[in-house]
């Protein structure tokens, strides 16, 4: 069956589908760089003969770094046409891999995590709006899930395969693989890509419009609150596992590998119970959160009761994601690439906040303590969501 887009001449459902598929890899590509040190930390922390939670600094850098430019990256390249953005991007992204492999110092190695930081804050900010355009019609919906799916994947395999490749070699070929996939990543993209001119239509009037939304701040603090209790435990779990739990790493590369595949569980959980239930699933997956990193170190001698919470801590981060993007898109469609670069701005500035505050509670209260610390944050979020009242469905 061929179908006609705006920008193009007719293509095949088949080429459309391959289209949101490879905006899926790349999501899982992006993703992946991002939250794979989390299973290197401590080898990362062995090579420069530093501790777990120094090198935490990496992980707040990157984060803050796209949390404060996505809003402007995405204004000042607002004009530019998607199909080159993008491909430049891939550029940035693959050459700081390239210095990320041979980073001498760890100096040189936070330079490497900036550049890739750069070319994050704009990627998601573009590419849901890029996945519903070459999407088949009437399958919008599909291809922001393909995305949240690459996101998942990114935990189930990026992260778990990224530790081992780590394991058997070391931490700068894990970084130096996800180059040369990025590489080829970019070559299919160039093939099959149509021209996608820009169809922003915002102003600055429109991101102050937008930050004038009650609700929506509300909804940003909810998940700013969730990410940053998410990423105070699960920045370090990987030393927490093996110092204060004494597991393998074998079992914990298991565990990170469950984790992701409960992400996927979730998003799939979502996509039956997300139209009819959301309200409900954001409250329930909020506190089964908070209780998982509440309870993780009474859990640490019973490898069944790890596996149960990993899985359960898992799906519910993503339940809980799936379910405020949604929410907070349905607030103003004509704004989505603001709204949506806020999103991802948003949750990178609670991902930076957690690792800090993670570090900051090693130092302080020790490595036990972490998964305490971010159910606290969980259960401020709690308070924020009921404050919210939000019905099930979204109008």
């Amino acid at each position: 069956m061929l179908t006609r887009s705006s920008s193009e001449p007719m293509v095949s459902r088949r080429v459309q589908y391959l289209r949101v598929f490879v905006l899926g890899f790349s999501a899982f590509i992006f993703n992946t760089t991002e939250f794979v040190p989390v299973g290197l930390l401590s080898d990362i922390a062995l090579s420069f003969e530093m501790t777990p939670a120094q090198v935490g600094w990496m992980l707040t850098i990157y984060a803050w770094i796209v949390a404060l430019m996505s809003l402007p990256m995405m204004l000042l390249t607002r004009k530019i046409e998607r199909k080159t953005l993008l491909l430049a991007l891939f550029v940035l992204f693959i050459g700081s891999h390239v210095l990320t492999a041979v980073a001498w110092n760890f100096n040189v190695l936070l330079i490497s995590r900036v550049g890739v930081a750069f070319a994050h804050a704009v990627f998601w900010s573009i590419t849901a709006s890029i996945a519903i355009r070459v999407a088949p019609q009437g399958k919008e919906t599909f291809a922001l899930s393909v995305l949240a799916t690459g996101t998942g994947l990114a935990m189930v395999l990026g992260v778990p395969a990224g530790r081992l490749v780590g394991q058997w070699f070391d931490w700068r070929t894990t970084f130096a693989l996800i180059g040369v996939i990025a590489f080829v990543i970019m070559l299919v993209m160039y093939r099959l890509l149509p021209s996608l001119p820009s169809l922003f239509s915002g102003s600055l009037n429109k991101v102050t419009a937008v930050l004038g939304n009650r609700m929506l701040l509300a909804m940003y603090t909810f998940i700013f609150l969730v990410f940053s209790a998410h990423y105070t435990a699960y920045s370090y779990i990987e030393p927490f596992l093996q110092e204060i739990g004494t597991e393998s790493g074998g079992f914990t590369t298991l565990l990170l590998l469950l984790f992701g595949a409960a992400g996927i569980i979730g998003s799939v959980l979502f996509g039956y119970f997300g139209d009819r239930a959301g309200g409900v699933i954001l409250f329930v997956g909020s506190i089964a959160m908070s209780l998982c990193m509440g309870s993780i170190y009474f859990l640490l001698w019973s490898e069944i009761g790890l596996l149960v919470c990993v899985c359960l801590w898992g799906a519910s981060l993503m339940m809980i994601s799936l379910g405020m993007q949604v929410r907070v898109l349905s607030l103003d469609k004509s704004a989505s690439d603001i709204i949506m670069s806020l999103y991802s701005g948003i949750i990178n500035l609670g991902i930076g906040t957690g690792a800090l505050v993670g570090g900051q509670v090693i130092q302080v209260a020790g490595l036990a303590n972490v998964g305490f610390a971010g159910a606290v944050l969980g259960v401020l979020a709690i308070l924020v969501l009921i404050r919210l009242k939000l019905p099930n469905r979204v109008s």
